[in-house]
């Protein structure tokens, strides 16, 4: 792809781009000192490793709530509507085409940040991982007020399996997105705009009706 056919587009507002690395900290805080609570290796010891984790954790839950509030007051919440179409190019992109030096089936634009692959990735991780995530956690460091909520049924072995089970699924998906951030037409193009909200796109490229779909309609 020739960086002559590349402009700049405004793409990430400051929030996005706050929310997308506080939530990288967290994540990534909140994987080291839970492994080391379950003994995987030794850092901050038991005791404050649990500390940080709960403390990390309960800061993500509501962060993670103003992130709700945040993508349904301003219509961001239609980035995330899913699509078929055009996905099992898509595919074939990150499969086989980027290898080959070919330009993106669906770049990016202001109205459509995500491909349909990423729109059916990101809507399953807000919408069943991260939220399954939170509340087996939250339950699990509530644990003592179990009984009191009518909870005492479950056993405590099975929510810590579900936690441990979502937590390498965010390390799996984690791993992934930090080498897809390399596959823009230079390895630190993604990285950069995450950081500066610039994103170089392609300067001619037909938007589909499945992206216009997704505008939101123009005060008249």
């Amino acid at each position: 792809m020739s960086v002559i056919n590349m402009k700049l587009i405004y793409l990430y507002s400051r929030y996005e781009r706050f929310w997308h690395w506080f939530q990288a900290v967290l994540i990534i805080l909140l994987l080291a000192t839970g492994f080391e609570v379950y003994g995987v290796w030794k850092i901050l010891g038991f005791r404050t490793a649990v500390e940080v984790h709960s403390f990390a954790g309960l800061t993500w839950l509501i962060g993670f709530a103003f992130f709700v509030f945040w993508i349904f007051t301003t219509g961001e919440w239609r980035q995330y509507i899913p699509t078929t179409k055009k996905m099992l190019v898509v595919i074939r992109y990150y499969s086989y085409g980027i290898f080959k030096g070919e330009s993106h089936p669906v770049p990016k634009r202001k109205d459509a940040k995500h491909n349909p692959l990423q729109r059916l990735t990101y809507l399953s991780l807000a919408a069943l991982l991260l939220p399954v995530q939170m509340l087996s956690g939250f339950l699990y460091w509530s644990y003592n007020s179990w009984s009191g909520w009518g909870l005492s049924f479950i056993p405590l072995e099975v929510m810590s399996l579900i936690h441990m089970a979502g937590a390498f699924a965010i390390l799996q998906f984690l791993i992934i997105h930090i080498y897809m951030t390399t596959t823009g037409h230079t390895v630190f193009a993604h990285i950069r705009a995450m950081i500066t909200g610039w994103e170089e796109v392609e300067k001619e490229h037909k938007i589909e009706d499945w992206e216009k779909a997704t505008e939101k309609p123009r005060p008249s």
